[in-house]
């Protein structure tokens, strides 16, 4: 016969003070929570790298070879209060945007087929060893020969600048994705855009943004250098035809400020989009900390 449960003595511990065993709340000084603010932190470099600008450009005292950044500001905003920077940017921005967009398709399409067949991942594989390490601005003759100066020459070189580094990092997280994900996918009965849709592109998102990063990176840069070169595009040309111009005439605070903008498109680019997209995605999901 089994014997009779035994009955165990109760044990009640009293709650330990926390000085008895080490732990100490130490508040931060104001000088750690403002340190904590990431804004706080590049805004000071921006600050010190300004000054050092500032210093340099007084110590030459060669606005010819560099303006101040206080004479390079003041040719920002003006030509920002008479909309001619505003103008140049928008052209530009409008051409970028169908550059981008058209490459991002073009890449998607790409990696898709890689990743549906062999023979797609072994065309993915081929034409990026090819063509990626070809300069996109290196195509721009050949695209004015075949589409004319106009805008359809620099979304051609545009297209080539943002489809490689898109399509490599998208194909590379796609390659990553855990073959777990993958059978959840499959015991769904998901198949095609739906399964590429719903596992592939959520859980290969942190590549994928990084491609989306470098390929704007790249289209950027190209547009200012194709708009330097080859000048206007359907008569009124963008932000690199506006230095290229004002380079003409030896207005240096102009080009400064030209060049001013393209830095600081670029910084609103990385710090409002793709670090919202960053934050209401990865960082949400928590797959980065």
């Amino acid at each position: 016969m089994a014997s009779a449960p035994v009955d165990r003595a109760e044990y009640v511990r009293d709650q330990v003070p926390e000085h008895d065993f080490g732990v100490v709340h130490k508040p931060l000084t104001t000088w750690e929570r403002i340190y904590g603010y990431g804004w706080l932190r590049k805004g000071f470099l921006l600050l010190v790298l300004a000054a050092i600008w500032q210093a340099y450009a007084s110590y030459l005292d060669n606005a010819l070879v560099l303006p101040t950044f206080i004479e390079t500001l003041k040719a920002f905003v003006s030509r920002i209060a008479d909309g001619e920077l505003l103008r140049k940017s928008w052209v530009s921005i409008k051409v970028l945007l169908m550059g981008y967009g058209i490459g991002l398709v073009l890449a998607l399409v790409l990696t898709i087929l890689a990743m549906a067949s062999r023979l797609g991942n072994d065309l993915l594989e081929t034409l990026t060893a090819m063509l990626n390490p070809l300069p996109a601005i290196a195509l721009l003759p050949l695209a004015l020969i075949w589409l004319g100066l106009g805008n359809a020459s620099i979304v051609f070189v545009l297209v080539h600048a943002v489809m490689w580094p898109i399509a490599l990092n998208t194909h590379s997280g796609f390659l990553g994705v855990s073959p777990t994900m993958r059978m959840v996918g499959r015991n769904y009965g998901l198949t095609g855009v739906p399964y590429v849709a719903k596992i592939l592109i959520p859980a290969a998102f942190p590549h994928i943004l990084a491609g989306l990063k470098i390929g704007w990176a790249f289209a950027w840069r190209t547009l200012i250098a194709a708009e330097l070169v080859f000048g206007t595009t359907s008569g009124s040309g963008g932000l690199g035809w506006f230095i290229y111009e004002n380079k003409n005439v030896l207005d240096i605070p102009a080009v400064f400020a030209g060049l001013f903008c393209v830095i600081i498109i670029g910084l609103l680019v990385e710090n409002l989009i793709f670090r919202t997209i960053e934050m209401r995605t990865i960082r949400k999901w928590g797959m980065q900390s």
